[in-house]
């Protein structure tokens, strides 16, 4: 009856509009929802003392965290974890960066760890995240503020850089395993499901809808044009979720005078173990930038 109102390929058109309209949002919010982990250790089972932390972000959330407190120490870097993890899984590398005698913050991202949910979680959400930690610590503890430095994994580093565009109290990135287009990342995702390519445009044009970003804009690829503090790319050669040619093309982009990559033999993406054995390059890097972890060091070397 209907298709005698309505001819049949008009027909068809419009029921695959609705089902890709359905589909689509459905798949984005459940496919790309991040994992929680639960936190279920804390800085005290690798002795180090710590004051637990609770500091609003955006749309009234809660973040749970911890500031490793360093003696005297100016300088405090801030470190975000990757997607599906928590500030816990950081804490290999934040334990070297405190026995240098740096401050160290961690915290854990809406939807991720011990902090509030939200409604999605998207490399944006996780600088605006970044950005309340900073403006949490400036705000709390102002001493400890007067050098910062931002070391985020994955999509953590990812929104380290975009973050460092738009937040001048950060003076000094360390990237670790950032991808270098979040559209690139997406196609990459949806491969595996054997879309149509009308389908993974879609897709892609919804993401951005939904985040309020186009993945341009928000892309370290190009980010990296527009940080005007230092920044070391650190990337594993045996990456396969984000690979390594992600971290040259971003390096590639960017001014060598600010940028250099550190390339980690034998890690994979989530290698944190193997990274931390290079916890001494990470250190010079941030001696390199910073007089105040220059004095800290020395001191601290001085005293041990």
């Amino acid at each position: 009856m209907l298709s005698a109102i309505i001819p049949p390929a008009l027909l068809t058109l419009a029921l695959l509009a609705v089902l890709v309209a359905i589909l689509i949002p459905l798949g984005v919010h459940l496919g790309f929802r991040a994992p929680r982990l639960p936190t279920k250790a804390s800085p005290a089972d690798l002795g180090l003392a710590f004051e637990s932390l609770d500091f609003s972000t955006l749309r009234g959330r809660s973040l749970k965290g911890w500031l490793l407190p360093a003696a005297d120490a100016t300088q405090t870097v801030i470190i975000l974890h990757g997607w599906g993890s928590n500030a816990e899984q950081m804490l290999p590398l934040a334990q070297p960066l405190h026995r240098a005698g740096l401050n160290v913050l961690l915290f854990d991202a809406r939807n991720h760890g011990a902090s509030d949910g939200d409604s999605f979680s998207s490399l944006p959400r996780f600088a605006e995240d970044l950005g309340a930690a900073i403006a949490w610590l400036q705000r709390q503890h102002p001493s400890r503020s007067m050098q910062i430095a931002v070391l985020g994994h994955s999509v953590g580093a990812g929104a380290a850089l975009f973050e460092a565009t738009r937040n001048s109290q950060i003076n000094a990135v360390i990237s670790i395993g950032a991808f270098a287009d979040p559209a690139q990342l997406t196609e990459r995702y949806l491969a595996r499901l054997h879309l149509p390519r009308f389908i993974v445009e879609l897709t892609k044009r919804y993401v951005e809808w939904v985040i309020g970003h186009r993945f341009a804009t928000i892309a370290p690829v190009n980010s990296i044009r527009h940080i005007p503090c230092p920044v070391l790319l650190v990337h594993g050669d045996q990456d396969r979720t984000v690979p390594i040619e992600d971290a040259e093309r971003i390096a590639a982009a960017a001014d060598p005078a600010q940028v250099r990559l550190l390339v980690i033999a034998g890690a994979g993406h989530d290698s944190v173990d193997k990274i931390e054995t290079h916890a001494d390059e990470l250190l010079a890097f941030l001696e390199s930038v910073s007089p105040a972890t220059k004095s800290t060091l020395r001191s601290e070397d001085a005293t041990s």
